[in-house]
């Protein structure tokens, strides 16, 4: 059984998705596709207990710099400090 039948912020209908997870750490990110309930109406996510804990373990590896069981992407970037539109600032 689900732990929720409809959704807790809107009360939509849930449906299983494989939906795209971005998770940051120590100015690391892992991009990674996972199941997830997903409401209909308003987009909440909702994640099994058990995947919610893999989360925390990637992020905890992200900030120790841990990459075992990571694969390498390419690489991510930020403007520089004196970017000339002052609306736009790094994000490190």
């Amino acid at each position: 059984m689900k732990p929720f039948e409809k959704c807790p912020v809107c009360g939509g209908e849930l449906q299983n998705k494989q939906v795209q997870k971005l998770l940051k750490g120590g100015g690391n990110t892992v991009s990674m596709k996972v199941a997830a309930e997903v409401c209909l109406h308003c987009g909440e996510r909702l994640y099994a207990e058990d995947v919610v804990k893999s989360f925390e373990e990637i992020r905890g590896k992200l900030r120790k710099q841990e990459f075992s069981h990571l694969i390498t992407l390419g690489q991510s970037f930020t403007v520089e400090k004196n970017w000339p539109n002052k609306a736009i600032q790094p994000t490190a």
